[in-house]
């Protein structure tokens, strides 16, 4: 087609087209449409494909709202905070007499991306290529963790965040003046008074969360063990385990930086905390779970708590006994853990083809990868 284009922009005369068409493996009616514009122009310039008129094309009235709402909801203002902040000014302001929608989420990103607004990321791993794990009921599983903050002065501080894994509640949000066993202690107390007992509560193995019957029962093991619930570590050096609650301290962090000015003392902080809690509970659009957290929780058809071990649909939890020779029996499948641990119950979480195990004190022993082609899937990669 260049070869063509150029032929005729040159006023090469081409006696035989037929022939010439046959050998260069060019449509006669093509090299006709060509030839006339190029004549008509003198060259040959591709033209604009957009459409005369778009119908659907989504009305500059409600591209306007978008970009305002960009703006207000900082600095949780995502295409899916927009999209919930779009439904109720359009049963406000009659959408669907005028035949307008709430945008899909594609669309809305597509017009900030147009006006600006977004800043390309063409690195970053799209969500689309994570695998979701969530439990399946509220109080299934708390996770806890905490983050440090600063106060007015630059004296550090730091915030315990409890949060429900199924509906991404925030059970409760305490300030501390260090990240210590007594404050851990006091924040899971805290959610337990405010939302119930969990079944299980996940933690890192940071010092404030340390302690178990080998070790000897520190202040946050007692104060979960109190309530009925299970401890649960997370694999050291790998905090994804824990990654609903890690994520969440930036949430936590954006807010409290948009505040017209930080807490000056320990007390003003909570009370800003409080604040927040309310806020990301009740009125802010949660992503994963597609409400607010406490929508969530409240239209949950059952809750779950202390008493038994949850039931989950993409994930299984097993209490195991040891068998003599060191090894468990996971249905047909047997896994080596080790000859010391004859006759010990553990608890072992499957994951689709992973399972970790884990102590009586909830300290990870060690995770595999399950061959469902053999029986004995040989020893557990020890924790690191």
């Amino acid at each position: 087609m260049r070869l063509m284009d150029a032929t005729l922009a040159a006023g090469v005369k081409i006696t035989n087209v037929s022939q010439w068409c046959r050998v260069n493996n060019v449509d006669r009616r093509t090299f006709y449409r060509h030839r006339a514009r190029i004549e008509a122009e003198g060259s040959w310039q591709p033209r604009s494909r957009r459409p005369r008129s778009s119908p659907g094309a989504t009305p500059p009235a409600v591209v306007a709202q978008i970009v305002r709402l960009r703006a207000e909801l900082a600095p949780d203002n995502g295409a899916d905070a927009i999209i919930a902040a779009l439904g109720p000014a359009a049963e406000r302001d009659g959408w669907a007499g005028r035949g307008w929608r709430v945008p899909h989420r594609s669309t809305v990103n597509k017009i900030l991306k147009r006006e600006g607004l977004v800043t390309p990321q063409p690195k970053k791993r799209p969500k689309s290529s994570w695998r979701r794990f969530a439990w399946a009921r509220p109080r299934d599983c708390y996770q806890i963790d905490a983050t440090e903050v600063k106060l007015a002065g630059g004296e550090p501080a730091v915030v315990f965040d409890v949060l429900d894994d199924c509906t991404r509640l925030l059970a409760a949000c305490r300030a501390a003046s260090a990240e210590t066993a007594q404050a851990a202690a006091a924040a899971i107390s805290a959610a337990a008074a405010d939302a119930g007992a969990p079944a299980i509560v996940l933690c890192d193995n940071g010092v404030a969360f340390g302690g178990g019957i080998a070790r000897g029962q520190g202040a946050f093991a007692r104060a979960v063990t109190g309530l009925g619930a299970r401890l649960i570590h997370s694999t050291p050096y790998h905090p994804q385990t824990c990654g609903k609650v890690e994520r969440h301290h930036q949430t936590l962090k954006r807010w409290l930086a948009a505040q017209p000015a930080p807490p000056a003392t320990l007390a003003g902080l909570q009370q800003m905390l409080d604040d927040y809690r309310d806020y990301y509970n009740t009125r802010r659009h949660h992503t994963a779970v597609r409400a607010t957290p406490r929508r969530a929780w409240d239209a949950a058809p059952s809750h779950g708590g202390p008493g038994r071990l949850p039931r989950q649909h993409d994930a299984t939890v097993h209490k195991l006994t040891v068998g003599p020779n060191g090894t468990i029996k996971l249905g047909p499948l047997s896994i080596h853990l080790s000859n010391d641990r004859a006759g010990q119950v553990i608890t072992a979480i499957r994951d689709h083809d992973h399972v970790t195990a884990y102590d009586p004190a909830g300290e990870p022993i060690g995770h595999i990868k399950l061959d469902h082609d053999k029986r004995y899937q040989g020893t557990l990669t020890p924790a690191a």
